[in-house]
């Protein structure tokens, strides 16, 4: 299997996970924003990230890709069966792709990606606003939601805690941590996955390759 992505992409980031907890092989082709690579763009028609060449069948979107994977390959389960736990886990996943995430992007993006990826600067403004007024109520409610047992689903780790975990790397590269004395769960519980062996090993490339880009 290809996956085509970036390792900076919280999306890409979340299937790299998946992928390691299933214990599937695959080769990870880095494209970047609009990449022509004719590969990426047959998989991907409107050049998002991450897509997947399984054996011919193309796909893209983290969260399709997903899914198709969990019915191809069930084993371990990653998505309840149990209605309930299902749409929690549904939850979950569209908070940490769409909410969570688009308030790191708006950091991430305009601190980071436009002026060391793209050249141009970025909305400063819109991060600081990002990072003042809608991370700390996002962080406020997750320090409410995460269980004793520190998983978000069936105290057991799901695709729940991929989705809404992935996003802290991009706050990281923007030299924002959890404060462990304000939301003290969220800071445990962030560590503790992205400290995962399926994820453990991109996060250190990761951060090794950010802090040649931050430096230059």
């Amino acid at each position: 299997m290809i996956v085509y992505g970036s390792l900076v992409s919280p999306f890409v980031r979340k299937l790299l996970g998946f992928l390691g907890e299933k214990g599937l092989d695959f080769e990870l082709k880095g494209v970047g924003i609009g990449d022509p690579d004719p590969g990426f763009r047959a998989a991907s028609p409107l050049a998002k990230m991450p897509a997947i060449d399984d054996d011919g069948f193309l796909l893209a979107d983290s969260s399709a890709i997903i899914h198709y994977l969990e019915a191809k390959y069930p084993e371990p389960v990653l998505i309840p069966a149990d209605p309930q736990a299902r749409g929690r886990v549904i939850w979950w996943d569209e908070f940490g792709d769409t909410v969570f995430a688009a308030c790191g992007g708006k950091m991430f993006f305009n601190r980071i990606v436009s002026p060391k990826f793209l050249g141009r600067e970025g909305d400063l403004a819109a991060a600081a606003q990002a990072e003042a007024e809608e991370l700390p109520k996002l962080l406020d409610y997750l320090e409410g939601a995460i269980p004793a047992s520190g998983y978000l689903v069936e105290d057991r780790f799901t695709l729940a805690d991929l989705a809404v975990a992935s996003p802290f790397m991009n706050l990281r590269h923007c030299g924002l941590r959890v404060d462990a004395a304000k939301h003290p769960k969220v800071a445990a519980w962030s560590e503790a996955i992205l400290s995962r062996p399926s994820l453990a090993p991109w996060v250190d490339k990761e951060e090794r390759m950010m802090a040649k880009v931050l430096a230059a």
